[in-house]
């Protein structure tokens, strides 16, 4: 049933009073936009993931964006570590495995000095103790940008210039629900 579903699938809202806290993407920049680009064929993106039964997708989203950027910076494509954004970032916001934010996943991430690697701190799909180990940090992040919600050629242009970005998508439609391929 529909209900079933939203409760799998957790469904974090954007609060009414939801501020961004970080610069905007501003796009216009002039850059060239091509009609179609795939990251994946470029090798900045990872293997497909599975969230499980835990409501995960904030840091499977914010992960990913930090590995584009982490191959875009390094040459080196490295599979960085959800898990350890689900158990260690809540006093940024998040609630692990019942929904967060990739900005404050993004905070986590600047705030704590780095990410963990997936082969370092494993997924596992449920929320545990923070394993953090700074000796064995993958990635650091400075900043990050926020995308305009609703502004289809800012994202456009972002994609095309920054790389892999973080977006969310409301899953509670029924269109998502029932989607096969």
């Amino acid at each position: 049933t529909t209900e079933d579903v939203l409760q799998l699938l957790a469904t974090t809202r954007v609060p009414p009073d939801f501020k961004r806290e970080t610069a905007e993407f501003v796009g216009s920049s002039g850059a060239a936009i091509p009609k179609s680009l795939d990251w994946r064929k470029k090798g900045y993106v990872t293997s497909v993931k599975d969230q499980g039964h835990c409501g995960s997708c904030w840091a499977f989203s914010a992960v990913g964006a930090l590995e584009g950027q982490l191959k875009k910076t390094t040459k080196k494509l490295v599979d960085l570590s959800p898990q350890n954004l689900v158990d260690c970032s809540s006093s940024y916001g998040p609630q692990g495995c019942n929904g967060g934010w990739m900005n404050d996943a993004f905070k986590y991430v600047i705030g704590n000095g780095g990410i963990d690697s997936e082969s370092s701190y494993p997924y596992e799909g449920v929320q545990g103790p923070c394993r953090y180990n700074q000796s064995k940090r993958s990635a650091k992040c400075s900043y990050y940008y926020n995308v305009r919600q609703g502004d289809e050629e800012a994202l456009k242009e972002a994609v095309a210039t920054i790389g892999p970005i973080a977006v969310a998508i409301d899953a509670s439609k029924q269109q998502f629900q029932f989607y096969h391929s």
